[in-house]
Parts: C-alpha cells; structure tokens; sequence
C-alpha cells in the first residue's frame, strides 16, 4: 500500500502542477480572444453609429429639404401657364437659391455617388438665378413678361440629378426608419 501512494502522490501533483499551467495559460489566451472580440465589436459598433448618425444628418439636413424643395419647385412650374411674376420670383427663385444653398453649405452630407449630380445641379441653378437677376432684378423691365430658363444656355434643368437625390433620400429614409 506504501507503494502504491509512493508512486500515486507524486502522479496526482504532477498532474496537478500540470493542469494548473494548461488552466493558466488557457485563461490567458481565452482572455486574449475575449478582449480582441470585445475590441472589434466595440469598432463595428462605433462604425455602426457613425454611419448611422451621418444617414440621420445627411436625411434630415439635406435630403430631405432638397426632396421637399425639388418637389415645391415642380408645383409652381406646372402652375406657371401665364407670366406669374409673384409665382415665379416668390417660388421659383426662392426655391431654386434653396436647393443651390443645400448643396453649397451641406457639401459633407451629399454622398460620393451623387457629387457629379450636385455639380450638375447647383451649375444649373447658378445660371437659372444669374439670369433671373438679369430679367428681374436688374430693373430691366422690358422682359417682365419673359419666363427665365436656363436650358437655352446651355444649362437645362437636370431631371436626373433630381431624380437621384430623390431616390437617395427614399434609400436612407427606408434604411433608417421603415420597419423591418
């Protein structure tokens, strides 16, 4: 029996000693993988909100102005049948230096795939507004009966650029906000 726990003691604390280094050094690592995990959860997360917070931004300070802006522009050109000078100074031009100034200010918000678009637009609406000074504002008075257009020099109205920035916003609104 002697024998027997000469050789069992020093079996069990061998293995002992043993279990406890592998314990140890699994603890570690596990650890390790934990922390690493805990890390890159914590960088998608922030990625997460960040894209978030600028869908959010680029909704509710661009898009969505411009969509309600194209939208109230549209309206008061089909209105437009006669010379409506009220109509279109009040409207048009109104609307026109809105959108112009929302892409202009707001620059940051406008994704990567719709900045030829906004270029297209706001030379749009710089030539639409240099011309309406012109016929309007100037006091020349001889052309109050002229509608201002932009497209005879050069500069039509770019109905897919409005059309993009539209289907954007409906994109960012649906990912943000529709349920799923």
């Amino acid at each position: 029996m002697e024998k027997i726990w000469e050789l069992l003691l020093p079996a069990i604390i061998s293995s002992s000693v043993a279990s406890l280094i592998i314990g140890l050094f699994l603890k570690k690592k596990t650890e390790t993988i934990t922390a690493e995990i805990k890390n890159q959860f914590e960088q998608n997360m922030t990625m997460f909100k960040s894209g978030f917070l600028w869908k959010e931004k680029a909704v509710s300070d661009l898009l969505g102005p411009l969509y309600m802006q194209f939208n109230r522009t549209h309206r008061a050109f089909r209105r437009y049948h006669t010379a409506n000078l009220y109509l279109e100074a009040k409207i048009l031009k109104d609307g026109n230096e809105k959108i112009r100034n929302l892409l202009l200010e707001r620059a940051y918000l406008i994704p990567n795939e719709l900045l030829e678009d906004a270029n297209t637009l706001i030379e749009h609406y710089d030539v639409w507004l240099e011309e309406f000074n012109k016929l309007r504002e100037a006091n020349n008075q001889k052309d109050q009966d002229t509608f201002v257009f932009a497209g005879p020099l050069g500069h039509p109205f770019p109905k897919n650029a409005e059309q993009n920035f539209k289907s954007k916003y409906h994109e960012l609104w649906n990912e943000l906000y529709a349920a799923k």
